[in-house]
């Protein structure tokens, strides 16, 4: 791994959300600092506000994918080309963006997230999209 990546999956494991953590680890190289991060990212947690909709480590990425790429209007084409890249490698390593599918529960359901944290899923689940967020738009970076 890289340091970005190792540092993206350190934020997770220290407490951190998925999109909180993609946008703290890759986003201070465009000027947003730790607490503005950690204030914009918070509500993509848990597929946007625990509603098990998109991934929040792929929310984060798209963030950071916006800091990078979308410099002006008609650098937008370039930036959703490069998101929907992402997507599809996403996907092919785990069938889906979508929260709810990745995981198979209902975070927005009190009994449904509680089983989830005591099967320690965050640990490995997330954590693990999370790492894989952070190769593929590591790997994005680089090649453009």
């Amino acid at each position: 791994m890289t340091a970005k990546v190792d540092q993206a999956v350190d934020y997770f494991k220290s407490g951190l959300s998925c999109s909180q953590a993609m946008l703290l680890a890759f986003g201070q190289e465009f000027g947003v600092d730790k607490t503005l991060a950690l204030k914009i990212s918070t509500p993509f947690s848990g597929g946007m506000a625990r509603m098990c909709q998109t991934c929040g480590a792929v929310t984060g990425t798209f963030m950071v994918l916006g800091l990078k790429y979308a410099t002006s209007k008609e650098a937008k084409e370039k930036l959703f080309a490069l998101e929907n890249e992402f997507a599809d490698k996403f996907k092919s390593r785990n069938k889906s963006i979508n929260c709810g599918k990745l995981l198979g529960y209902d975070l927005g359901n009190p009994e449904e997230r509680k089983e989830f944290a005591e099967k320690k899923l965050y640990e490995t689940l997330c954590q693990k999209f999370v790492k894989d967020a952070a190769e593929i738009l590591e790997e994005i970076i680089a090649k453009n």
